[in-house]
């Protein structure tokens, strides 16, 4: 069964299918889900998700361009969320922190921001004992300094949309992280993405869509889904030279051992 590591289901895109779309996913061969937070208000709609559907799972944190809307009541909230739904410790289906990190495409909220609750989310996945879920977008430089100073050692993470070299990816592999790779491998501009996938061992890979965005070829552009997940794993299994169920069976492995589940 195919694990995807990072959707946002909770997103408006879905709300005219939703129940039709992911109760499908059993039968197409999907069959666990990571549904990953970004706001306050899509970490409620996650944990309503996680309770409805036996298969998905959740992230809660902040994204980036969304940390503006912290503060620290609001923030010992999500701590609280996490610990309460905890994978281990309560038998919920929280299994990360996520996803946090930088995203400088954008000019706001400010960097500083941006890295404050970064910081802040980090230290609370360590407290809390739960890996986490990096989005790092034309941050590579701090975002691997950040990780280095405060790196979550004893939880491990995974590079979200992974978008950068293969040089940086070593970076990244050798702090303990799985890099996730969605539809943009499959896009024919994607050369340095490509480079990085063939370089990157297979048992550090992760299998994700960031739903609804990204879609692989041949429905670039269209809204996003688990279903288009084979797409990815047939050109990750081109550019590594193995075969597509090597693929499938191993990002399954990888992200179970990651999320404990």
């Amino acid at each position: 069964m195919i694990f995807e590591t990072h959707a946002h289901y909770d997103d408006k895109v879905f709300d005219d299918d939703r129940e039709e779309l992911l109760s499908s996913f059993h039968e197409k061969g999907i069959g666990y889900v990571v549904n990953v937070g970004a706001s306050i208000q899509s970490v409620k709609d996650t944990i309503e998700l996680m309770g409805k559907y036996p298969f998905i799972y959740g992230a809660l944190g902040v994204h980036p361009s969304e940390t503006a809307e912290l503060n620290q009541e609001n923030c010992e909230w999500l701590k609280e969320q996490c610990l309460q739904n905890h994978r281990h410790n309560h038998g919920g289906k929280v299994v990360a922190v996520g996803e946090i990190g930088l995203d400088y495409y954008w000019d706001a909220p400010d960097r500083s921001i941006q890295k404050e609750w970064f910081i802040w989310q980090l230290k609370m996945a360590e407290a809390v004992r739960l890996p986490v879920i990096i989005h790092s977008r034309e941050a590579a430089k701090d975002t691997a300094e950040i990780l280095k100073k405060h790196k979550p050692q004893t939880i491990g993470g995974v590079m979200h949309c992974y978008s950068y070299s293969k040089e940086m990816a070593r970076e990244f592999l050798d702090m303990g992280f799985y890099i996730g790779i969605g539809g943009v491998v499959t896009f024919s501009n994607a050369k340095k993405l490509k480079e990085a996938v063939a370089y990157i061992p297979l048992d550090r890979i992760l299998l994700e869509t960031d739903s609804p965005y990204l879609a692989p070829v041949p429905y670039r552009g269209k809204r996003n889904s688990s279903l288009n997940l084979p797409l990815v794993a047939e050109e990750i299994a081109r550019l590594k030279g193995v075969g597509f169920q090597e693929v499938i069976d191993s990002t399954a492995k990888n992200a179970r051992e990651l999320f404990g589940i």
